[in-house]
């Protein structure tokens, strides 16, 4: 006797030793077998819809962007202009505390926001604008008041506090330049956390996920709180944790342990907690390393100019030898890593890196992480699959900020851009992910513009990338797994692995690739359990 069947449905299991079903049944939280002929408790019939497994997204912020739907929203095309961001502030300053806003790219409206300008927007009030990328934000004079940087800037290793041609800061600060604001209002409180938490996975369930990545916590300008990790834990206590939840922790949290020379553990958490503690709902995933900035915000340490800035090549957010060692010592101490890296400078010293820590120290079946790989070369990509390296793109960075790219690297250097294509034919297993609230994370956005490549312009992004939408799906699902180390239990619809399941509208690999986007999800399943759709 099963607990569940589905039943009548298009089951795409992404598993080739057997691609399709018609029915999935479940018993507990496992999925129990396939078009099997037994009675179950309860069955659901699904009218032909279609049953994938659960989405999983490699690279996400959960709690940033929970945090981010309680602030003004000055993403494009609702904010076409910097005339209306400012109006966008005004409208929402006058209450108490900060006017704090999200989204905003300086490629869409015309410029980065001005500090007077806000002044004047909202007068009286603290603002704090937080740029799309998540790597620079803009603050206005009372906020430079409070930092002791009204009249002149102050030099941050790693960031920059931009001035204009008098010397003045602009109050745009890039990279580590936003540590100064975060002193100012961090640590937010547990509770917030959890309640941002919430949020997030709420919306997730809706959009078909079930598993995901929260791309840096604990540290650094990512970070929310020294105990971020404990606002998961309370969040799953109090069951406001909708779905499984990867945690990387920034590097910055990590110190030298004194563990016995034997042991060669020299870098870690407390009582030596590291990649792989915790369990299928919660755990703890890699160790996140930043070595560059953005591309749209010409912060990324490139090998050469920027196309639509020359003289521009981005910088590293830290020493290079500080980060190889760093890098080193998290690999030798047992810990996977996941080092942002976007410009193809930093993807040649990411790679150095990996590979001196391959060769001192070598590692079975590491899965060591390069997050976005955005501007990579051939011998690039080549390099990374054969230290077995794991490229993480974002493919809805095509759309929502690809006509930004494009200027910003030039018809040269495009093909070399957010590569999918190239990693598959290499025989890497491309994950998939949003990078939220960087843009918007649903998975079947991310499957559409994988496929077919197009800017919010209407313009090919990198049409030579382009995958298949049944490749697509394969990357939301076992290839994120993959990235996770999870393949064994999640990632395909296969008896024994964990019954993540998500039910679509219509089948993503047989509709008319320019209508992925418009596909809807009927229902999310985690733990063999409805968790969005269907029955209310």
């Amino acid at each position: 006797m099963f607990d569940l069947k589905l039943v009548n449905a298009n089951v795409v299991t992404v598993d080739g030793r057997r691609p399709r079903a018609r029915s999935v049944a479940i018993s507990g939280n496992r999925i129990a077998a396939l078009d099997a002929d037994g009675p179950a408790h309860r069955v659901i019939d699904l009218d032909g819809a279609t049953v994938t497994p659960g989405f999983h997204d490699a690279h996400n912020h959960m709690a940033w962007y929970g945090l981010t739907l309680s602030e003004v929203d000055l993403r494009s095309p609702g904010i076409g202009s910097l005339e209306q961001l400012y109006r966008a502030i005004a409208d929402r300053s006058g209450g108490p505390g900060w006017v704090l806003g999200s989204g905003y790219d300086q490629n869409k409206i015309g410029g980065h926001p001005d500090r007077d300008a806000l002044d004047r927007a909202a007068p009286g009030q603290r603002v704090w604008l937080k740029h799309t990328s998540g790597h620079m934000c803009v603050v206005n004079s009372l906020v430079l008041q409070d930092l002791g940087m009204a009249d002149r800037a102050v030099d941050v290793p790693g960031g920059l506090v931009v001035t204009d041609t008098a010397g003045r800061p602009t109050g745009l600060l890039q990279e580590q330049a936003q540590q100064l604001v975060n002193e100012l209002v961090l640590p937010y409180p547990v509770s917030t956390l959890v309640d941002a938490i919430d949020l997030a996975g709420q919306q997730y369930l809706r959009e078909g996920i079930t598993s995901c990545v929260e791309a840096g916590i604990g540290g650094g300008w990512i970070g929310k709180s020294p105990v971020e990790l404990a606002a998961y834990q309370s969040a799953r206590e109090q069951r406001r944790l909708r779905v499984r939840v990867e945690l990387m922790i920034a590097a910055d949290a990590l110190h030298p342990l004194a563990a016995h020379a034997e042991d060669d553990i020299t870098l870690g958490l407390d009582l030596g907690l590291r990649t792989g503690f915790g369990d299928d709902w919660l755990r703890i995933g890699p160790v996140k390393v930043f070595s560059d900035g953005s591309l749209i915000g010409h912060t990324a340490a490139m090998c050469h100019d920027f196309a639509d800035s020359p003289g521009e090549r981005g910088y590293l957010q830290d020493d290079a030898d500080r980060l190889r060692a760093t890098i080193l010592a998290a690999h030798r101490s047992g810990w996977r890593v996941a080092t942002h890296a976007i410009g193809d400078a930093a993807i040649d010293l990411v790679l150095e890196a990996y590979a001196e820590a391959l060769d001192r120290f070598p590692r079975y079946n590491h899965r060591h992480r390069i997050e976005h790989f955005g501007v990579s070369r051939p011998d690039q990509v080549a390099r990374a699959a054969e230290l077995g390296v794991i490229p993480v793109p974002q493919g809805r960075f095509a759309h929502e900020i690809g006509d930004g790219m494009l200027r910003a690297l030039g018809p040269e250097r495009v093909p070399w851009a957010y590569r999918q294509r190239s990693l598959l034919d290499a025989g890497i297993i491309v994950p998939g992910s949003s990078d939220r609230p960087v843009v918007h994370g649903a998975p079947l956005l991310g499957m559409h513009d994988m496929v077919n490549q197009l800017t919010s312009a209407g313009r090919p992004f990198n049409p030579t990338e382009a995958v298949s939408a049944a490749e697509a799906l394969r990357a939301f699902t076992y290839g994120s797994a993959y990235a996770s180390g999870e393949e064994d239990r999640k990632g395909t619809v296969t008896p024994g692995k964990l019954a993540d399941l998500t039910v679509l509208s219509e089948d993503p690999t047989a509709v008319d690739p320019g209508r992925i986007r418009d596909i809807q999800v009927l229902a999310t399943f985690v733990d063999g359990r409805r968790a969005f759709g269907l029955d209310g």
